[in-house]
């Protein structure tokens, strides 16, 4: 996907790492962001494509920081949904990249409620359930075209959902001892792995390869960080413990309970990836969800992102979410922080995405108005300084793969 040089002008800037900028301008250049300020801060070359957001709001691409996004496709059913490998306890070998359809109607759908980014993830059915990986939601020929990061995260789950579904096979884990235990048994077999290999390497002698086990190395390294599926306070606590023995980066993802321990998340500066909101308590993990946590959260000093756990709730709903955290009490700094920054930089994506920042990536939304009003609208989106989504004429428009690579 080619990008041209284009310059946003006269529109209300929110870079979100720095203050607002009324009748500000933001340049890109080559697909990335050369330039963000005042009007008269920034010069605007000659032959340059000028998009004019006089009256519209300005901001980067909001990340979707835990989504299914292409590997739970909507509208195919079972033939759809390669969520979960759902055969064995430990599958950190799997990669969620590796199941994901670029056509999934969910992409589309993320343009239209400015989502520019993504880190797709592998389901909780699994203890440890997979790596993840960061893309950009449109532009690429193939899918591999639109990574941002490979090295994000893997995907592990404590709580119900594993211990019902190897419970229901009459397998370990049943309990959440079970889970735990597989947990744990997997990482002192990655440090034991990594000790062989290490001494294999010295002595220059040949070491088989283990896929599961080296991904748990680059965990246990800090390469990948722990996305640690998990709702109950009690879970959560479990999550701290397993860190604190394998000492890991640990992201809490859900932290439907979280508020509850929200002093002890703080301290420990441990973030949480919080929701989805717009759910049924649909099971026992869920009795106390209610959106208004997440402001306990934030107040109490914890680094919180927001997700749809797309396509739970439709990835274009993320922006509804935080509008009505706002209304239950999270401030509406944090709430576009939640969307932008703050998981930009615990999941270590904030050298490419997350801020209108120059360096950073050329993903910027043209909004009618301010997008926490459930009233405004994504006009323009840009990913790379290409411009893949328009709304005009009462209708969204998505530019499609012929027309990018005509």
């Amino acid at each position: 996907m080619t990008s041209s040089t284009i310059a946003i002008v006269n529109g209300h800037v929110v870079p979100v790492a720095q203050p607002p900028i009324e009748n500000g301008t933001v340049l890109v250049r080559d697909g990335v962001i050369e330039a963000v300020g005042p009007a008269d801060q920034v010069t605007i070359p000659d032959g340059v494509t000028v998009v004019d957001a006089a009256g519209k709001w300005v901001l980067p691409g909001f990340i979707e920081s835990h989504g299914h996004v292409g590997i739970h496709e909507e509208a195919n059913g079972p033939a759809g949904d390669d969520t979960n490998e759902m055969t064995t306890p430990n599958t950190a070998a799997v990669r969620a990249i590796d199941a994901i359809n670029i056509d999934d109607e969910g992409f589309r759908d993320a343009l239209s409620g400015g989502v520019t980014s993504v880190v797709v993830k592998p389901g909780s059915g699994n203890p440890i359930g997979g790596q993840t990986v960061a893309i950009k939601t449109w532009g690429g020929r193939i899918i591999d075209e639109q990574i941002i990061h490979e090295a994000v995260s893997v995907k592990s789950a404590l709580g119900e959902n594993p211990k019902r579904v190897y419970g229901g096979k009459n397998q370990t884990p049943s309990t959440r001892l079970g889970v735990a235990m597989i947990i744990r048994e997997a990482f002192v077999a990655a440090q034991n792995y990594r000790a062989q290999r290490d001494n294999a390497e010295r002595e220059g002698k040949p070491f088989d390869r283990d896929l599961s086990k080296e991904t748990l190395v680059r965990v246990l390294d800090g390469e990948l960080a722990w996305d640690q599926h998990t709702h109950r306070h009690d879970d959560i606590a479990t999550a701290l413990r397993l860190a604190d023995e394998f000492g890991y980066r640990l992201v809490v993802n859900h932290g439907t309970e979280a508020h509850k321990i929200a002093d002890v998340l703080a301290e420990r500066d441990i973030p949480v990836i919080f929701g989805p909101m717009f759910t049924s308590r649909s099971k026992v993990e869920l009795r106390d969800r209610a959106i208004a946590n997440l402001a306990v959260l934030a107040k109490a000093g914890v680094r919180v992102a927001i997700t749809t756990d797309h396509p739970v709730v439709p990835i274009n709903f993320l922006i509804y979410q935080a509008a009505l955290a706002v209304k239950d009490g999270l401030p509406r700094e944090t709430a576009l922080e939640a969307l932008t920054v703050n998981p930009a930089a615990f999941l270590r994506l904030d050298d490419r995405v997350g801020s209108l920042t120059p360096g950073l990536d050329g993903d910027v939304v043209v909004w009618s108005g301010d997008p926490l009003d459930v009233n405004s609208r994504a006009e323009r989106v840009f990913i790379q300084g290409a411009e893949v989504y328009r709304f005009e004429d009462g209708q969204g428009r998505v530019v499609e793969r012929a027309e990018r690579f005509a």
